[in-house]
């Protein structure tokens, strides 16, 4: 699909393509506890991204895209499994939820994500989207070890009140409720969140006001929203020369 840098990202097309991916997400969502692949019932109906290095051939991040016609079909999605996402129905346009999203945790060269958003990037260009979501997830389910993070998404982040997704999980970390007098160190606020949702947020992403306890993941996530409309002007052109 592209080359950047040392890496290559290109679209899976064979069993063996995908189960490379499934391998990938196993090591780095469960650290490769099990029987060695990470896989569900969501994994058919998306298309695979893989970003490996050129020289070597080695995978070192991939993620999965699922598109849908408008916000009338996001209960198709994955992450309506975990929130209550019926604002969003009105959303009208073309939406792509993007999950699964991991890197090798060997792999610590910054140009993998560059690589990894210039392909979505291209994605959502080529096919009009307007909306790009996911969740964005905390390594762990311990949430004392991201209050600084969660009372910055509290006091910067949150989604706009048309949007906002509602609990619907049976464990969830009330962040927006619970953290209302607590206030962030900006520097530790940063250093905890995961690279892919700092750049979400960089562009303007915004995210729900609770996090789900995933303990089949090992995560603690946020349902994380990006209206491509909405990106600054400035990051959209830094965006665009990342694509080339």
């Amino acid at each position: 699909m592209l080359s950047k840098g040392h890496y290559r990202v290109r679209i899976a097309e064979t069993q063996d393509d995908l189960k490379a991916a499934q391998t990938l997400r196993h090591i780095a969502f469960l650290g490769g506890q099990g029987d060695g692949l990470d896989q569900d019932e969501f994994d058919p109906i998306c298309t695979h991204f893989l970003v490996e290095n050129e020289t070597t051939g080695t995978l070192v991040c991939c993620f999965r895209l699922l598109p849908l016609n408008g916000g009338d079909e996001i209960g198709r999605s994955y992450s309506a499994q975990f929130y209550e996402l019926s604002a969003l129905a009105e959303f009208d346009g073309p939406i792509v939820e993007m999950g699964r999203f991991c890197i090798h945790p060997d792999a610590r060269d910054p140009d993998i994500l560059r690589a990894a958003w210039a392909a979505m990037t291209r994605y959502v260009d080529e096919n009009g989207i307007e909306l790009l979501f996911g969740c964005s997830s905390f390594k762990g389910t311990d949430s004392d070890a991201y209050l600084d993070a969660f009372a910055m998404l509290k006091e910067k982040h949150l989604a706009p009140r048309r949007w906002l997704p509602r609990v619907k999980a049976p464990s969830v970390f009330n962040f927006a409720q619970k953290l209302r007098w607590f206030k962030p160190d900006a520097k530790q606020a940063m250093m905890a969140m995961p690279p892919l949702l700092r750049t979400y947020l960089v562009m303007g992403g915004w995210v729900s006001d609770h996090a789900v306890v995933d303990r089949q993941m090992n995560t603690l996530h946020v349902f994380t929203g990006l209206e491509i409309n909405a990106i600054p002007p400035a990051r959209k052109r830094l965006l665009r020369a990342v694509v080339g």
